[in-house]
Formats: C-alpha cells, structure tokens, sequence
C-alpha cells in the first residue's frame, strides 16, 4: 500500500499525502461506516424476518442487492488507498426469476464476505479508529495549549482559578488531595506542549499503521477472492524441463 507509506523522518511524514489520506480513510469509516452499517442490517434482519413467506424471497434478494452496494461504497472509499483494483467477484444468476438469484445472492461467498465487512466487523474495526483517531487529536490539540490554557476556569470554595486541569485537583491547584498537572502559567503549558508535540510525532506512525490495517482488511473481504491454487496451476502450466527435447 505505497499510498499509505511511512516515512523514516517524523516531519517528512507530518507532512506526506500519506498520513492526511489516513487520517481522512478512518474519519470517513466513522461517519459512513455507521450508515453502512444501519442500513446493512437492517435490510438482512427484515429479510430473515420475512423469509418464512413467499413474500419475504424478493426481500432477501433485495437484501443482498443493498448489501453489495454497501460494500461498493468501501470499495470506493478504498481505490485510493492502495495500488490496484478494488473489484468483488460475484456470481452470475444462472436462470431466472426471484429463486435463482435467491439460490445464486445467497450462496455467493462474496455476499457472505461483504456481510462479514460491513457488519461483522463494524464493532471492532469502529472501535479501534475511534480510539486512534481520539488519542491522535488530543495530542494534536494541546500542541496549541499555551494559546488558551489561561481560557478554561473553575469556583473552588468561593475561589475562581484559572487554567486546564491535566488530573484531578478538588482544592485548588496547590491544594491538598489532588493529583497531576495543573496548567496555569505560560512555561507550564510550554512544557506540556513540547511533549506533546514529540508524541504527536511519534503516533503519526499509529495512525498511519492503523490505516493501513484497516485497509488491508477491507481490500481482504471485498476484492475479488484469489484462488488458493493460482500458483500451483501457474507452474503446472509452465513448459517443463524436458519440453524441448521432446519431438515436434
């Protein structure tokens, strides 16, 4: 995946296509990955609902349709990710009416793929961007701390104080019981921003890897599945060593 490359150099990587792509890749997962979800299981729960009458086949068909779209939507999302082509091998619907694609949707491994990406794996992989994505932010965010850290206030027993509370601190900054920092003058919150700006740096890497993983699992489920035997067959049917020296 050349397009979600990492760079030796955190600043060369700060400053790649590559780590904007991935931070825009999980942003998006959070926000249509929710839709895609919804609407996926939706469709699948109303067909199995109704497919214990006549009237629910065509809802199954159509269930199937709409979860293939879904999975086209990822597929779109996913082409500028990674080299190649991003394309589902489905089967063709041999005959026709509504039971022979029934019979073809439904026994399609790549149906079953799609249902495993856009629903089975929604939880973790939703999970797992969130928590990056959260962590990556709010490292990004207290780089700019000695701009507002003055903003923030709270009233302590009648006592207004000024300043962001990296902890917990009941009496007042220097008051008993509390514990962490309590960011109110400006070296402070320079301080504070130094490391976090080191490690706003370093988990560009996270992120990016991150990225990556999710990438690879979608491009896994949703591209076209690859033969187990490709390799076998290809030299199989390679000419073999004694080919010329047979007679013509």
């Amino acid at each position: 995946m050349s397009e979600l490359s990492l760079r030796r150099d955190p600043i060369r990587l700060l400053l790649s296509r590559g780590l904007w792509r991935s931070v825009w890749y999980l942003l998006g997962y959070l926000v249509v990955g929710w839709a895609l979800f919804a609407i996926a299981l939706s469709t699948a729960v109303a067909g199995a609902g109704l497919s214990i009458t006549f009237a629910g086949l065509p809802v199954l068909v159509a269930a199937a349709a709409t979860i293939r779209w879904c999975a086209d939507v990822e597929r779109a999302r996913l082409r500028p990710m990674v080299n190649g082509p991003v394309a589902g091998s489905y089967r063709q619907v041999v005959g026709s009416g509504v039971m022979a694609q029934l019979r073809t949707r439904w026994r399609d491994p790549a149906t079953w793929r799609d249902v495993a990406y856009v629903v089975g794996l929604f939880v973790p992989l939703l999970a797992l961007d969130t928590i990056v994505l959260a962590v990556w932010w709010a490292s990004l965010a207290a780089i700019t701390l000695p701009i507002w850290y003055w903003a923030p206030w709270k009233t302590i027993h009648g006592v207004r104080y000024h300043g962001y509370d990296l902890g917990y601190h009941p009496n007042g900054p220097h008051g008993p019981g509390g514990w962490g920092l309590y960011v109110d003058t400006l070296p402070k919150a320079l301080a504070v921003a130094g490391v976090c700006l080191i490690l706003f740096l370093l988990f560009n890497y996270v992120l990016v890897l991150t990225a990556r993983a999710h990438a690879a699992v979608a491009r896994g489920l949703l591209g076209a599945a690859e033969d187990p035997l490709r390799q076998a067959k290809e030299v199989l049917g390679r000419p073999g060593p004694l080919s010329s020296n047979l007679p013509a």
